[in-house]
């Protein structure tokens, strides 16, 4: 029996002791409600009245408390309050995600956040096409034709990959950082459903602007200015979305590691189909955002009906049930105020310790540090170094002009990155807590010599040691399979390393050094290729 709060660690397998105790309960509430008693000094004057067993070590109260049966008496008081809810209870009473409902939903927000961006970098030959001074039509001219076109470029066309990477880069690592800062003053449901229907916006202005003509510097600002706000709304959906998936078990976030890797994949298809089909580019470009904006509104829709799922409400009400930040703060400046009145010996719990984001980031470093160092390898090399790379057995045949690029680099490191991806859903090795996992992460800086000493054109300095296409394939699938498993093993054991409550500020923590890596790796990518 817990007395006053106090918690047990013995059953009272004896009717009459749990009679007996019931009573002394009763007799204890209602002589200290009249305030004729303390409880300590009642408890004095009880103590040799009922000599209580010895307490067993092994069982809990909380096993107990499960054990008993329908009617009979709680091993526990009413009024023995819990600081916090039973992890292990709330993972074995969570109804079942019936139809993996929830699962494939958080895929499409995963394939949402990343398909935008991906899609504007497929549409490169149309963005540069228009910034030719002076302007050309589109009608008429196919994908074919633009491959084949060597007209000096305009100061905007020859500049707009590396414009574009900065207002990509910047703007995702700015609003990824406050995110990670003001996500608990801004509702969960507004970040994401607000953050989907801006860049749904953008995607319809984007392809209404297909059919519009414009000057090139006018194209070019607004452009820019496009591309800002897809970057800066997807941050904030990226950081939202793992934050939310680190409510739920570790699972969860693989689906949206796995439905970004598919977005690549599913535009660097696109780009090779719209190769072989030799379509004008004016009408693959307007049928690329249109195809953006079916699968933004596909991932708002899904995202409307996920409060609905019961496996998610589960989830959504046992972290409401958590006491917040702010509350953890307020007990904490009381226990300070109490901390003369501890005994020796005593120190604060997890519970009674202060949230905050560094003292989050301190348990979960070395996978922040993890997955900024995969994605600072990752971009610094893709596609920088691996797009300039010829192939050696087509001889400049069809296969190795307009094809080798996307199939062998665009579509092999998407395909290859999405497996990888996906694989940490059946297997999570190795742990949340063994050092191969950072050992692993640090060994893929290999691949920046490797793929530098491939056959990338034009070269000064070093030489080709891997001349032959079969030795830039075999590196490009283990490049991007370790890419794609490593990060999402990170991204998934980083909110599990943490209390349940600091879950979500643990994912956006996660999500902001991601978006560090991005820019760190569009960074380097220059030196790299300047080494060459």
């Amino acid at each position: 029996m817990c007395v006053l709060g106090a918690r047990c660690h013995f059953p009272l397998p004896d009717l009459r002791l749990r009679l007996t105790a019931s009573w002394l309960v009763t007799h204890v509430r209602s002589v200290c409600d009249s305030g004729r008693m303390t409880p300590d000094r009642l408890m004095g004057e009880h103590a040799q009245a009922l000599p209580l067993p010895a307490p067993l070590t092994p069982p809990s109260c909380h096993y107990y408390r499960n054990r008993q049966q329908p009617g009979s008496l709680p091993y526990c008081s009413d009024f023995a309050a819990a600081s916090q809810p039973d992890t292990t209870m709330t993972a074995l009473n969570a109804p079942r995600d019936k139809y993996n409902a929830v699962w494939i939903i958080f895929f499409i927000l995963g394939l949402g956040t990343l398909l935008p961006w991906n899609f504007f970098m497929t549409a490169t030959m149309y963005f540069t096409s228009r910034l030719k001074d002076p302007p050309m039509g589109l009608t008429n001219q196919t994908l074919n034709q633009t491959l084949k076109e060597e007209d000096s470029r305009s100061v905007l066309e020859a500049k707009f990959n590396n414009v574009m990477t900065l207002c990509a880069m910047v703007p995702l690592l700015i609003f990824t950082c406050l995110n990670s800062f003001i996500h608990q003053r801004i509702p969960q449901k507004l970040r994401i459903s607000g953050s989907l229907v801006v860049i749904l916006i953008v995607f319809l202005v984007t392809a209404i602007l297909v059919k519009v003509d414009m000057a090139p510097l006018p194209f070019f600002a607004i452009t820019m200015i496009k591309i800002i706000c897809i970057n800066s709304f997807g941050a904030i959906l990226q950081g939202s979305l793992f934050g939310l998936a680190g409510i739920l078990p570790a699972s969860y976030t693989t689906p949206i590691m796995s439905g970004q890797g598919l977005a690549g994949a599913f535009a660097a298809f696109s780009m090779i189909c719209a190769l072989a089909s030799g379509s004008a580019l004016q009408d693959s470009a307007f049928g690329y955002f249109i195809t953006a904006c079916v699968v933004i509104f596909l991932a708002i829709m899904s995202y409307m009906a996920l409060p609905r799922m019961e496996f998610f409400q589960h989830y959504m009400e046992t972290n409401r049930s958590r006491p917040s930040a702010d509350e953890e703060n307020k007990m904490d400046l009381l226990n300070k105020e109490n901390s003369s009145q501890r005994q020796p010996g005593t120190t604060l719990t997890e519970g009674e310790a202060g949230v905050s984001v560094f003292n989050i980031f301190r348990k979960i470093w070395v996978m922040a540090l993890s997955v900024c160092l995969i994605f600072t390898v990752t971009i610094g090399t893709f596609p920088a170094v691996t797009v300039e790379v010829k192939s050696t057995v087509a001889n400049g045949g069809t296969w190795g002009e307009p094809y080798f690029i996307p199939v062998a680099c665009f579509l092999l490191f998407n395909m290859m990155d999405w497996v990888g991806r996906s694989l940490t859903a059946v297997c999570m090795r190795p742990g949340k807590d063994s050092i191969w996992l950072p050992v692993l992460v640090a060994a893929r800086l290999v691949f920046i010599p490797l793929f530098m000493l491939c056959n990338v054109q034009p070269r000064y300095y070093l030489p080709v040691f891997f001349s032959h296409d079969a030795w830039y394939i075999i590196f490009m699938i283990f490049f991007s399979f370790s890419n794609g498993y490593l990060a999402s093993l990170c991204m998934c054991f980083g909110p599990k390393k943490v209390l349940p409550h600091e879950a979500e500020t643990a994912g956006a923590i996660m999500a902001f050094f991601l978006s560090l890596g991005l820019a760190l790796g569009a960074s380097v990518s220059f030196a790299f290729r300047a080494m060459i």
